[in-house]
């Protein structure tokens, strides 16, 4: 069984993105794609001037949109008719398929706002098919804890704790792991996933190599292997993502992602003649 190491250590670089909301970028510029992962944003802010913007009607399509939520409110609504508010601990994973238009605004006028947005792309057989929503109450997610340890599980399973997102086609991972100081969390992924860690905070020592130090809003991308081992040097909180690459061609632009120029030329056409919506329900 080969351990699993640290590959690369990237700090976040700063961005805006919507109506100018601030936030971090660590997946989506360098690296700019990490099959099958797309983007990875951390938005966090006590300053309402950071969020209070949001993020106005958009389109997606040929993407999945996993919005994880730490604190604070959003209103999400689209073009399906679908719409719901998410607070702390909450999780939208949405399935863009073949288009949808949604918003995502601060259902608060000041406050902490903290919460994570993944990018998944989709393989091409799947990319125009019927969008899926699905939405995560914090209440009702599956939760491993222990004395050293607490894991949100919002894909995979630990020990004998399964997780709601089901049946995906790259076998997702996502956990959102508390663990106390100078304890250990580990775990087994398979060895054909791409997976990485983000640091939320804390500092933490990955596998059995020297590496530099890991401490703050960091993301580690690992290497391809069956063991993972993480110690707590301090008490910390982090992210482990993961999932099985697609291993296709892609073609981006802006918030459409396809395999082929010529179908993101098709997506804006779709989108600006009016045809972009293909199902008005969401089931």
């Amino acid at each position: 069984m080969k351990n699993i190491e640290v590959n690369q250590i990237i700090n976040p670089i700063p961005a805006t993105d919507g109506a100018g909301v601030k936030l971090k970028r660590s997946i989506g510029l360098e690296p700019n794609y990490f099959d099958p992962f797309l983007m990875l944003d951390e938005f966090g802010s006590e300053n309402k001037d950071d969020y209070i913007a949001g993020f106005p009607p958009h389109p997606h399509r040929g993407i999945e949109t996993v919005t994880y939520m730490l604190a604070g409110d959003f209103e999400h609504k689209d073009s399906t008719g679908g719409q719901g508010r998410m607070t702390a601990g909450d999780v939208q994973w949405m399935k863009t398929g073949s288009g949808i238009i949604h918003s995502e605004m601060p259902a608060m006028k000041g406050g902490k706002l903290h919460g994570f947005q993944l990018w998944i792309n989709m393989p091409s057989k799947i990319k125009m098919s019927k969008p899926e929503y699905h939405y995560i109450d914090s209440d009702k997610m599956a939760v491993h804890k222990d004395e050293e340890k607490k894991i949100k599980i919002i894909a995979g399973k630990f020990e004998k704790v399964e997780g709601p997102i089901k049946g995906h086609n790259i076998e997702p991972i996502y956990f959102d792991i508390e663990i106390k100081k100078g304890k250990e969390f580990n775990f087994g992924i398979p060895s054909n996933h791409n997976s990485f860690i983000y640091l939320i905070d804390g500092q933490i020592k990955i596998g059995n190599k020297k590496h530099d130090k890991v401490i703050g809003s960091t993301l580690i991308l690992l290497t391809k292997g069956e063991n993972l081992r993480v110690s707590a040097l301090s008490d910390a909180k982090f992210l482990l993502i993961s999932g099985k690459p697609i291993g296709e061609q892609i073609a981006r632009g802006g918030p459409f992602v396809m395999n082929t120029k010529q179908e993101i030329l098709q997506a804006v056409n779709d989108y600006h003649n009016g045809t972009f919506v293909k199902w008005k329900k969401l089931i």
